[in-house]
């Protein structure tokens, strides 16, 4: 009989690490791992740009979901752990759907479609993005399942294994899936992706057994009219939010805004990284040196910030990130890789090792200048928030930012195919500094 890891103090807090871990396992691997060989197989730029940003746009969209989270419950198998599992068997079955489908060619089991390789590649989207949607529902269930279920003195320490075990989940399913395919096969990365989450799914989730929380009553309709109703009242109660204050309202303009220098952490490094000849397993040996950065960056930049101010700190997190980027802009500009090249050539040529040094350079110190912005930005979006509606505003930002990164993967994929790399790198340096000049009008709200 397994155990009821809710149960006790350290059972929870391994629980949601556990739960956080298989959140960050599909990102990974969609984004890393599954990116690098669709360029491996000739996607342009383009396509795996506009791939990548079809795995941020369910995140953004959370806030429609959740009171349909909170309203449908069952009082047999638990309420949102019955969500987690039925979610995470979603995900599970989508990325075995995506198995038998070639990036380059039709395979058997869509003999119904015309032979046009773009149509099987829009319906592999279409299941990573479904796949996504059950993956941001689940993480909705799991959050509520920590408010309700975690005391005021764990949530400190159970928020950082949370978010450590994301970094690790990203880790496994973007480099830990990279080495598999370098060795095994893609079919086996599937394999140990799914088996992963499943894993967590029988050996954690199935043995729970969630507390009773408070019933929400339903007068006078359905719980659809309901659900419905609550996602009108959340519109509602943003706006007022947005508007209470100056530094609330200027932080909906700063969400909107790439925060610093982006693409080195989107599909453009991963293109490039295939282009200049890396292999599965370095890109994977790259992805783990950078996840660790990234990870202490969160952790340092946080107490940086503390120490000498939130706006401040933040300001020059941001200018960093655009040093490695535009660093890379000229060492691409320097060794003539200017524009994508294209996979099929059997003739094109192969990134000279100063490129690939300098790949490594600015990757790693980008990860780390990102990290410092990741923790910080949190914080001060914290900070702009009404007490009052802090739940529903704060939610309102972190939907934001992924509505953010999804457009920044699109532009930089048509911009790469346009103008080339080294003008996209600037582009992105120079957009990811606009909105240091909002923070001066970011004041924090006074908590009463």
């Amino acid at each position: 009989m397994l155990p009821n890891l809710i149960a006790t103090k350290y059972g929870r807090l391994m629980a949601f690490f556990f739960l956080y871990v298989t959140e960050g396992i599909p990102l990974g691997f969609t984004a890393t791992a599954l990116a690098t060989q669709m360029r491996r197989e000739g996607m342009g730029p383009k396509e795996v740009s506009a791939f990548v940003a079809t795995l941020y746009l369910p995140w953004a969209f959370k806030w429609l979901v959740a009171p349909f989270v909170d309203m449908f419950r069952s009082q047999r198998f638990g309420h949102r752990r019955l969500w987690i599992f039925l979610m995470q068997l979603g995900m599970s079955a989508c990325l075995m759907g995506c198995m038998p489908v070639k990036f380059t060619q039709q395979m058997a089991l869509f003999t119904f479609l015309p032979e046009q390789f773009h149509l099987v590649f829009n319906l592999f989207t279409a299941l990573i993005f479904v796949h996504n949607m059950f993956g941001a529902t689940s993480d909705v269930a799991i959050d509520a399942l920590a408010c309700n279920t975690l005391s005021e003195d764990e949530r400190g320490l159970a928020n950082g294994l949370m978010f450590g075990g994301a970094y690790i989940g990203q880790a496994i399913g973007g480099p830990g899936a990279l080495l598999v395919i370098e060795h095994f096969s893609l079919n086996a990365a599937f394999f140990m992706v799914v088996g992963a989450i499943l894993a967590v799914t029988f050996l954690v989730v199935l043995p729970m057994k969630e507390p009773m929380g408070i019933v929400r009553e339903v007068c006078g309709g359905s719980k659809f009219r309901a659900a419905a109703g609550e996602v009108k009242e959340f519109g509602v109660t943003a706006f007022k939010a947005f508007t209470g204050s100056r530094g609330a309202f200027v932080g909906l303009f700063f969400a909107l805004l790439p925060a610093g220098a982006y693409s080195l952490s989107l599909a453009l490094i991963t293109n490039v990284a295939v282009e200049i000849g890396m292999t599965d397993t370095s890109i994977a040996h790259n992805g783990l040196v950078t996840t660790i950065c990234a990870a202490a960056g969160c952790i340092s930049g946080g107490l940086i910030s503390d120490k000498f101010g939130r706006r401040k700190s933040l300001a020059v997190y941001l200018a960093l990130t655009t040093l490695p980027t535009l660093y890379f802009a000229y060492m691409m500009y320097h060794y003539n890789w200017i524009m994508p090249v294209e996979m099929t050539d059997a003739a094109r040529p192969v990134g000279p090792a100063g490129l690939i040094l300098a790949f490594w350079i600015s990757s790693i110190a980008f990860a780390l200048f990102q990290g410092f912005m990741y923790g910080t930005r949190t914080a001060l979006f914290m900070d702009v928030c009404c007490p009052k509606v802090a739940g529903t505003q704060f939610t309102a930002y972190m939907s934001l930012l992924n509505v953010t990164i999804a457009y920044s993967s699109w532009w930089q994929g048509i911009s790469i195919e346009s103008w080339g790399y080294p003008i996209t790198l600037t582009l992105d340096a120079a957009f990811g500094v606009v909105c240091i000049a909002l923070l001066p009008m970011m004041k924090p709200v006074k908590k009463q």
